[in-house]
């Protein structure tokens, strides 16, 4: 892994085989040609950028700009990138763009959007003639702090979301925080969970600091849910603590053999709302926000953690301005979609619950009617 350009801040992926490092710096969208080029990437290299509408009409323009003066041959495909549009049908679209820009074995696919386009350009990359190199450029605050980084790539099924898919690690992540200036308020606080997530599972010390942050706040109620109330020193220090947690538990386990299951808090539960109530009512972390609520509830009935953690861990996403009410689900189709989790080992599925702010464990032995209690308190909105 070679030096990148000096601006930028440096978390490593350390991976034993292909590391590759995720870039940090206000303005870094500007110097992404010279990133890639810092990463062996040759002048005349094809590239194809892959990203949505609205990113396009913002940051598709400097970024192409970026490439060329960097020697690139680019194209571009813009495509529909709601949670809806993650399908194979989207992923073919690709790769008839990469047929088209005669992308070879030595190419490039450049992913310039939020989860669902890194998700469905990473999977297409991860297939194109056996696996093309891509890079992430995150333009929203959950891709930036989680879905970007990690290898994680693919698709939904109707059966449930991302079941189809391939381990396929980025040559680098480019992170450029001004990018967020544009996101809408949703998403930046739907990327809140992702952040309050890593809080719980094994850094303490972050979730003080967005507790401290929340306070900030008079009315006690949002004071995580907007760029403006964390302001830029902090929201830096959150995407690089964010990005070195992910990159050491990636780092540590890549495939997701052990450790890095931890980083499925909230996911479990959260990707049955997604599934139950239709890709795209509720954006994944707003999902994964009430999945962190029903593992904390979880938690408490077993033991395994206070009423007082949980509320605190309730207090984080409602300052993130995130849902707080489960959806009115059938609680016989949550636990069937739960079957459906890619995490299930011989029909037994797998909890990441909390036994303390920055400490969980995994769970294997839940049992099925203390989840459709718990499921009965948050639809009633009368968990802690």
């Amino acid at each position: 892994m070679t030096a990148a350009p000096a601006a930028f801040r440096t978390i490593p992926v350390a991976l034993s085989a292909n590391p590759y490092p995720v870039l940090i710096a206000a303005g870094g969208l500007a110097e992404l040609g010279e990133a890639i080029r810092s990463q062996g990437m040759a002048a005349g290299t094809r590239v194809l950028v892959v990203t949505n509408p609205v990113v396009d009409l913002h940051y598709g323009p400097p970024c192409r700009a970026s490439l060329t003066a960097s020697g690139f041959q680019v194209s571009s495909l813009v495509i529909e990138a709601g949670e809806d549009q993650k399908n194979p049908a989207t992923v073919a679209l690709i790769h008839d763009a990469a047929f088209a820009a005669k992308l070879e074995r030595g190419s490039l696919i450049v992913a310039l959007g939020g989860g669902v386009v890194g998700d469905m350009a990473g999977f297409a990359a991860a297939t194109w003639l056996r696996g093309i190199a891509v890079v992430q450029v995150p333009t929203t605050l959950l891709a930036m702090v989680d879905a970007s980084i990690g290898g994680k790539t693919g698709v939904n099924h109707p059966g449930g979301k991302n079941l189809i898919g391939a381990f396929h690690q980025p040559r680098l992540v480019l992170i450029d925080p001004t990018v967020l200036a544009t996101l809408p308020a949703q998403e930046f606080r739907a990327g809140m969970a992702e952040v309050i997530k890593y809080g719980v599972i094994g850094d303490g010390e972050l979730f003080t600091a967005l507790e401290a942050a929340a306070l900030k706040d008079p009315s006690g109620d949002g004071g995580l849910a907007s760029r403006e109330a964390l302001g830029e020193t902090l929201l830096q220090s959150l995407l690089e603590r964010s990005a070195a947690a992910k990159a050491r538990v990636v780092a540590a386990d890549e495939r997701e053999g052990g450790l890095r299951a931890i980083l499925n808090y909230g996911h479990t539960l959260g990707h049955c709302v997604e599934t139950l109530s239709g890709y795209g009512t509720y954006l994944h972390g707003e999902a994964v926000g009430l999945g962190m609520l029903a593992a904390g509830a979880l938690s408490r009935h077993l033991g395994l953690w206070s009423a007082q953690e949980e509320s605190r861990q309730r207090a984080l996403i409602a300052a993130a301005g995130l849902p707080l009410t489960w959806p009115p689900l059938d609680p016989e189709a949550v636990l069937a979609c739960l079957q459906g989790d890619k995490k299930v080992r011989q029909g037994k599925v797998r909890f990441v619950l909390p036994v303390a702010i920055g400490q969980v464990e995994i769970r294997d032995d839940i049992d099925p009617e203390l989840i459709r209690q718990v499921l009965l308190e948050l639809t009633a909105g009368n968990a802690a």
